[in-house]
């Protein structure tokens, strides 16, 4: 693998991927221009018009840069895809892909989705089919977590923040976390809970999207919202618990771990 995270000044993130292709740029440049190619490895339907692109779904974008066959860059909505094609020895290209994007947090996924779309290039321009794994997939979002070194906890005053995408969609990590079983005024479900944490009463559950409790120094609350891909985002606050760092950081590290281990 061959990937690295860019922090910009003004809160964005650039993913940027290199891969060696054992095609010629002409035909890669084909691959990642043209339609009729796209729609075997892209993640949405293509349509060109000019310097605007269509995806199906979602915004529009505009090409910025088209410059064939080395340079093909792209807006999809506020995020912006490059594709860069250098010649790699004799009938070899090297490809470099660069995203950027808003959402930080969601960096493992984009980066486990472009990673899989490559692969489907790759079969694409060999004439094979890709088998899509999903738990591959899901065992390789969570190695990204680390490779890309996406340290889920800040740490503002007393009050600890972690946020992390999870690999399973909210009403599934709410069952695991038995979040069924809170009920306001009594103490949250062991799984909502880390080493050394002191938990009160449950103060306001939300079935599939929230649960809340009291700690002695403050509250503790478990959010579920909507993520990228097929998972959830934990946002996960402690007031007063800025001395817990590990303590949290350790327990969802488990459950990303223990939701892995689920069969679908």
């Amino acid at each position: 693998m061959n990937e690295n995270l860019t922090l910009h000044p003004d809160g964005r993130t650039t993913i940027r991927m290199q891969r060696r292709l054992p095609h010629p740029p002409e035909k890669v440049w084909r691959a990642i221009t043209q339609p009729e190619h796209l729609a075997a490895w892209f993640p949405a339907e293509v349509t060109i018009d000019g310097d605007r692109i269509s995806y199906g779904f979602g915004p529009d974008g505009r090409i910025t840069h088209n410059d064939p066959p080395h340079v093909f860059a792209h807006t999809w909505g506020d995020e912006h895809l490059r594709w860069e094609l250098e010649p790699d020895g004799p009938t070899g290209t090297l490809l470099t892909f660069s995203h950027t994007f808003s959402d930080r947090h969601g960096a493992a996924s984009f980066t486990t989705g472009w990673h899989h779309c490559i692969l489907a290039l790759f079969a694409h321009l060999d004439g094979r089919t890709f088998p899509y794994d999903p738990s591959a997939a899901a065992r390789l979002h969570d190695d990204y977590i680390h490779i890309l070194g996406l340290d889920p906890v800040t740490v503002d005053g007393d009050t600890l923040r972690l946020e992390r995408q999870l690999t399973r969609p909210a009403d599934t990590v709410w069952h695991h976390l038995h979040g069924d079983q809170a009920t306001p005024g009594d103490p949250p479900p062991a799984p909502f809970t880390a080493t050394g944490i002191h938990a009160g009463p449950v103060t306001r559950a939300e079935t599939g999207k929230l649960l809340e409790y009291d700690t002695p120094g403050g509250t503790v609350r478990w959010e579920l919202a909507d993520g990228t891909g097929q998972g959830a985002r934990l946002i996960l606050t402690h007031t007063g618990g800025s001395s817990a760092v590990v303590a949290w950081r350790v327990r969802v590290e488990d459950l990303a771990s223990e939701l892995l281990s689920l069969t679908k």
